[in-house]
């Protein structure tokens, strides 16, 4: 019944009208387009051939024009280059309601089971390796070639993202259209438009395709590979998959972004800022009222001045999970509540927030103790000149890529593939940061030298004058295999974070512990001064975070208190001379 339903015109509108509407579906071709999914109707064969072109070089040598001509091809050199043209002999008429096509998908994955399912699903590695002209002719897959396809799939990814679900479901899923779609070629006068679709009647994604003019027969069918960006410059970076050129003329310093940038993050996060308060006082035998959603907190808190309310409204305290947005009304009703978060906090809990105001430390493109990072959506050419610049000098370019607001490391892929940081950075909101590859490593006697991290807990008191303090307790995350520079993909290698994957050891070691084994490791490191470098670090955090009024800096309300875990990192620092010394590497903080 459910799927006669969504047949139904008005339903399906309904169901995928917004989703049609956003990707610029013409309205023309939905109601064919919905019987066509019913149906489960492939009729592009009936008006569509795949020709294969061979590309011959040219015999004149020294001719650097043919050769960087020959270098921008989809398939350079003598590799077949293939193309979708109109067979049709009536050719396509755009105004045609059944000019609509639906493309099937050859490969759906999330990047993390990538390797594992080209392993394991029978016949998808050598299907893939034909797709993208990977020589595999066994019937066991080898790391070699899983290796290539690995690195091959950037150029023929595409990617959706479930706009509802828990985070993990809501982590970009990619996938690898079928011969047909993978061989529709980029132009920047394109021919053919596409874009994914979620069938929910099925709960299967497709990919449709409609014309953008009448074709004839023989034409080509193109699409934009950077569709819908109108920027030069931004164009030519993310079509260097397809077409590799130089961007080193691009300066890639990074300062700190204008105000404007901080206001529409405001603005965004519909924030309203308080209006300025008298410190509140309180009698020293009141006993406040709780407000929370947070079980944690309703598990925990047993002093005897504190009580829990079911009512928001008859609260002292509200101690809340979600984002509160409407400080203003707060402090002009209730200026005597306390809440246990800052307006503006953001700034230091978002990835790309954090990036920026560190800038105000140090060096105009960061502090020492943050990985060079960029906003792959403000500063996407200046990382691409960057990542150029290294490879040109034979530095290392392993490179972390991040969603701006997930935690735990979900959607987060290390990579030296500049491919895949360009087309991660369609998914969603992503921050780059340089790896450290060379991390400060701790024995584990079942292991060998591993990764590990450090979450220290610090309280926010007040931003104006500045009170932090730090909870002398941290606590310690540990990869599970011996670290290296290679198996970029291998979790437990790479991550810390185990306590949210199933199936996989947790370990754990007391902080005093973790001191007595780490002097012992590295004795000529005392914890007592690597603590000091450690606070320091956080000093000069929050001193950067409320150096400017709100929205350029966390805002000063007296009734804001609120507790972060900073997660942080060592490395060892070469650069100022011979012996190697540890540095810190924060982290993003994140809000308790």
């Amino acid at each position: 019944m459910e799927g006669e339903r969504a047949a139904e015109p008005g339903t399906f509108a309904a169901l995928h009208g917004p989703a049609l509407r956003a990707s610029g579906v013409p309205a023309r071709y939905w109601d064919s387009l919905r019987c066509k999914l019913e149906a489960e109707v492939f009729d592009a064969g009936e008006f569509f051939g795949i020709m294969q072109v061979e590309e011959v070089e040219e015999e004149e040598e020294g001719d650097e024009e043919v050769e960087e001509e020959l270098k921008k091809k989809p398939n350079p050199g003598n590799e077949p280059c293939f193309k979708v043209i109109v067979t049709n002999e009536n050719g396509l008429q755009a105004s045609n309601p059944n000019s609509i096509f639906l493309i099937d998908h050859a490969w759906t994955y999330r990047v993390e089971h990538a390797r594992q399912q080209l392993l394991q699903v029978p016949g998808l590695l050598h299907r893939m390796a034909n797709l993208m002209g990977v020589d595999f002719h066994g019937e066991v897959p080898d790391e070699g070639s899983i290796k290539q396809v690995l690195q091959e799939m950037w150029k023929y990814n595409q990617t959706y993202q479930l706009s509802q679900g828990t985070a993990e479901e809501k982590v970009p899923v990619w996938y690898i259209m079928d011969e047909f779609g993978s061989r529709i070629q980029h132009s920047d006068e394109p021919t053919f438009a596409t874009a994914p679709l979620f069938y929910m009647s099925q709960q299967i994604a497709y990919t449709v395709l409609w014309p953008l003019r009448d074709l004839e027969t023989g034409d080509e069918v193109t699409r934009d590979y950077a569709y819908g960006e109108t920027d030069r410059l931004i164009r030519k970076c993310m079509l260097l998959p397809w077409a590799p050129a130089e961007v080193l003329d691009v300066n890639y310093s990074t300062p700190e972004p204008s105000e404007d940038h901080y206001q529409a993050i405001l603005n965004e996060n519909k924030e309203k800022l308080p209006v300025a308060i008298s410190p509140p006082v309180y009698d020293e035998n009141k006993i406040f009222k709780v407000y929370t959603d947070i079980q944690q907190v309703l598990n925990n808190l047993k002093h005897p001045r504190f009580v829990f309310t079911d009512d928001e409204r008859d609260a002292d305290i509200l101690y809340n999970f979600s984002h509160f947005k409407d400080y203003r009304s707060l402090s002009e009703e209730r200026p005597h509540v306390m809440l246990n978060q800052f307006p503006c906090e953001n700034l230091l809990t978002v990835k790309d927030c954090l990036a920026s105001i560190s800038r105000r430390v140090g060096r105009p493109d960061g502090p020492r103790w943050l990985p060079r990072t960029f906003n792959l959506h403000t500063e996407f050419p200046q990382f691409i000149s960057y990542f150029q610049q290294r490879e040109r000098r034979g530095e290392d370019n392993h490179w972390i890529c991040k969603p701006w607001n997930l935690a735990r490391s979900l959607d987060t892929h290390i990579t030296n593939n500049l491919n895949s940081i360009i087309r991660h950075r369609e998914s969603s909101p992503k921050v780059v940061s340089k790896y450290i590859e060379n991390p400060v490593l701790f024995q584990r006697e079942d292991v060998g030298m591993v990764k590990f991290d450090i979450r220290y807990v610090v309280l926010l008191r007040s931003v104006n004058p500045l009170k932090l303090y730090v909870y002398d307790v941290f606590w310690l995350r540990f990869s599970n295999r011996a670290f290296s520079l290679d198996e970029l993909d291998d979790y437990e290698k790479h991550f810390t974070v185990m306590n949210y994957v199933p199936g996989v050891t947790l370990k754990q070691v007391h902080c005093d512990e973790f001191i007595l084994l780490f002097e012992k490791q590295y004795p000529e490191y005392p914890w007592t001064t690597v603590k000091v470098d450690i606070f320091k670090v956080f000093a000069e955090l929050f001193q950067a975070a409320s150096a400017k009024p709100a929205p350029f800096g966390i805002c000063d309300y007296t009734s804001s208190r609120a507790v972060y875990a900073i997660d942080l990192m060592l490395k060892w620092d070469t650069t100022r001379d011979a012996l190697p010394r540890k540095q810190v590497m924060a982290s993003k903080p994140q809000l308790f």
